[in-house]
């Protein structure tokens, strides 16, 4: 598999395309790459996956809050192990979001030799939002490009799409995302320091921050979770919110305790794979009621993550 620039230039009819943002590359998308590599070989060439670097909402749209699934890294890394023969990061630009899609499919014609278009189930592109597919097919035919679309997601949690896995996990409903995407969402950050209040419970917590600002976090709560850091994976327990019980201020704070570890961290990368949704966060009477509640948080993280980690 090969990585371009937007700025290389393909030979003409060599590639059969899709293109989209792919936020969270979930079981909808790999169906989708996986009709596309399938009409490539048919046709004797290269598949090509083209996504955007940013996401058409945050360039036209920047002053409105957005969240993202995924990190780019992250997209990039799992549309490489879907294995097309081409990924094409593109920089979503005003110049590109004016084009309707007739002088898109001219655009992916002649510059990334574009023969075939395959198109997600539902996806539509171009300014003009009120076009079809059979809209794109008769543009595609004037332009001698082939427009088909790829079948609908069926498996077992359809329907899936971007927008439903984001509303899941802003919920706190990390496994029903996770069905959605075939893997945990996850966030990475650096482990900073934070009120320290966590060892004098017993509870040593890593403060994670240091995060992108468009970074989608679960609903305030509790979570089992499998951290990587230093290249090794830990279970835990993270509690996402404003520490009423503490009285800590409005800030969010993400605190994650690593079961059986207490090493010096500060500074580190780490990443969190959000497993299962605990409880919600509310206000406890006293310190007393909150470590006997993280006790019954721990004995509950410890019984699903060996749970999840014996069905992996």
């Amino acid at each position: 598999m090969k990585i371009l620039d937007e700025n290389d230039r393909l030979p003409q009819d060599s590639t059969v395309a899709t293109i989209g943002m792919f936020d969270g590359v979930h079981l909808g998308h790999v169906t989708l790459v996986d009709f596309l590599k399938s009409q490539a070989e048919s046709l004797g060439r290269q598949s090509l996956v083209i996504t955007f670097l940013h996401h058409p909402r945050q360039v036209l749209h920047p002053d409105e809050p957005f969240r993202l699934i995924m990190q780019p890294e992250d997209r990039l890394k799992h549309l490489e192990a879907l294995e097309p023969d081409l990924l094409l990061p593109l920089d979503f630009t005003h110049e590109l979001s004016r084009l309707d899609s007739m002088q898109f499919i001219q655009l992916l014609r002649d510059r990334y030799g574009v023969s075939t278009l395959v198109t997600g189930y539902n996806h539509r592109f171009g300014h003009k939002k009120g076009e079809t597919f059979e809209d794109y097919c008769r543009h595609g035919e004037q332009l001698g490009v082939k427009v088909v679309k790829a079948p609908e997601y069926l498996g077992r949690y359809a329907p899936v799409s971007s927008t439903i896995i984001r509303g899941l996990i802003a919920a706190g409903k990390v496994v029903d995302a996770m069905h959605c995407m075939g893997r945990p969402h996850i966030i990475r950050g650096k482990v900073v320091h934070g009120f320290h209040n966590g060892r004098g419970l017993g509870f040593p917590t890593a403060n994670v921050g240091d995060m992108p600002a468009d970074v989608l976090l679960p609903h305030n709560g509790a979570y089992a979770v499998l951290a990587h850091v230093g290249g090794r994976q830990l279970q835990g327990m993270a509690n996402i919110g404003k520490r009423p019980t503490l009285d800590n201020g409005n800030s969010i704070s993400i605190e994650v305790n690593l079961f059986g570890f207490d090493e010096d961290i500060y500074g580190q990368d780490i990443a969190l794979e959000f497993i299962s949704f605990l409880r919600l966060e509310f206000k406890m009477c006293g310190l007393d009621e909150l470590k006997h509640q993280l006790t019954l948080d721990r004995d509950n993280a410890q019984r699903l993550l060996n749970e999840y980690l014996t069905t992996k």
